[in-house]
């Protein structure tokens, strides 16, 4: 098959969190099965762009990428040269998945979709949300969600969700939607064997034992909550991995200094590659207490390390949790944290043992080649029904 992948950003602009980095696994997976996979997609990265070719074709791990620059409403990375070249290379394709909502690429790459009549599939990526719209810029989201998104949404082949959550917020919009289809976000085994860190993260693993948040540093992820947990986990330290683009740093420690945590509350800043694995190895546990998440590749690249994890019940992945193992599912209240986090990171067998569980489902169930297989199968009949009469 020929396929086509839209998403705003994508790699190395890695600061956009999870989304850029489970499109790339999967394009990457899709081409190892020798499918002829491309991407179109800007190169805004922060406030500049990343170092890329704009509108030259690049090869990455398989992958044929387009970067086109972004210059105005760099909020909606509207591109024109992207446009132009959607509308005159999507009648090559046999299927388009576009990745999110709200922004201008997905808008160009639906109506130039229609327009050919190449069958669309759809991943909202944990954007359709009325508690999340409700929470920040709610009228503006409203309005997309009313006068835009409903359109896209309808006339897609198939809406793609990552967990049942998901699929559940989508469908409380009441809208006419096509077929759900349920496939999750994967991990690169072989990326988490043992590694070097840098000396800042090694001196970090070399304290005493530690709880693990990996993200983006956002209100979403309920990091306040975390952060008051540790008056109800005394003997626990946690380590804060990830971006912070708006400044909530800054809140969480003044937090922390008001409830007299701060000395147990220490940033890592952003990590990717063998500082990243390396805390997701020497971590006694996960902890991911969001207020919204529609997946949480965190926790399967966590399974893929053999540490459990704690999550909350807003996370996509809770329910999957509680029926398979690998972790625990607690309310979303600074107590209820804060007991697990002190009772898991007191017994490391106990650590150890749910780890090899969450290992186990990665195995059976969440590495790129099985989701790849899965995705190819939803193509394979959006492409058929879309071809019958």
């Amino acid at each position: 098959m020929r396929i086509l992948h839209v998403v705003a950003s994508y790699l190395p602009a890695t600061r956009y969190g999870g989304t850029i980095v489970s499109v790339h696994g999967l394009c990457k997976a899709l081409a190892a099965r020798g499918h002829d996979v491309h991407v179109m997609t800007t190169s805004v990265d922060g406030a500049g762009d990343s170092p890329v070719a704009h509108e030259v074709p690049v090869v990455m791990d398989g992958v044929t990428v387009q970067y086109f620059q972004s210059r105005h409403l760099r909020r909606l990375y509207w591109a024109p040269a992207m446009g132009r070249a959607l509308r005159q290379q999507i009648g090559t394709f046999d299927v388009l998945h576009t990745h999110a909502i709200y922004l201008w690429p997905m808008w160009a790459a639906a109506r130039a979709a229609r327009a050919a009549g190449v069958p669309q599939i759809l991943a909202p990526r944990g954007m359709l949300e009325k508690d999340l719209i409700e929470r920040k810029s709610a009228l503006w989201k409203a309005v997309l969600i009313g006068f835009k998104e409903r359109r896209n949404l309808e006339a897609a082949a198939a809406i793609h969700v990552t967990s049942h959550r998901e699929a559940e917020q989508a469908r409380t919009f009441g809208f006419n939607l096509p077929p759900l289809i349920e496939i999750p976000n994967g991990v690169d085994l072989d990326r988490h064997e043992p590694v070097s860190p840098s000396p800042a993260v090694r001196a970090l693993i070399d304290g005493p034992p530690f709880a693990l948040f990996l993200g983006r540093i956002n209100w979403k992820k309920g990091l306040d909550r975390l952060v008051i947990a540790l008056v109800h986990a005394p003997a626990v330290r946690v380590i804060v991995a990830g971006n912070d683009e708006e400044g909530h740093r800054e809140q969480l420690v003044a937090l922390a200094q008001r409830w007299g945590v701060a000395d147990r509350l220490e940033f890592a800043g952003s990590v990717a590659g063998a500082d990243k694995a390396a805390l997701l190895n020497a971590a006694r546990v996960l902890v991911l207490p969001s207020y919204s998440e529609n997946f949480g590749n965190v926790i399967v690249e966590a399974w893929a390390a053999g540490c459990p994890v704690v999550v909350t019940p807003e996370v996509g992945l809770a329910d999957y949790i509680r029926d398979a193992g690998g972790g625990w599912v607690v309310e979303g209240n600074p107590s209820a944290i804060g007991w697990r986090l002190a009772s898991v990171c007191a017994d490391p067998d106990l650590s150890a043992r749910v780890g090899a569980i969450g290992l186990t489902l990665v195995e059976r169930r969440f590495t790129w080649p099985a989701v790849a297989l899965e995705m190819e199968a939803a193509y394979r009949r959006v492409i058929a029904e879309r071809s019958a009469p």
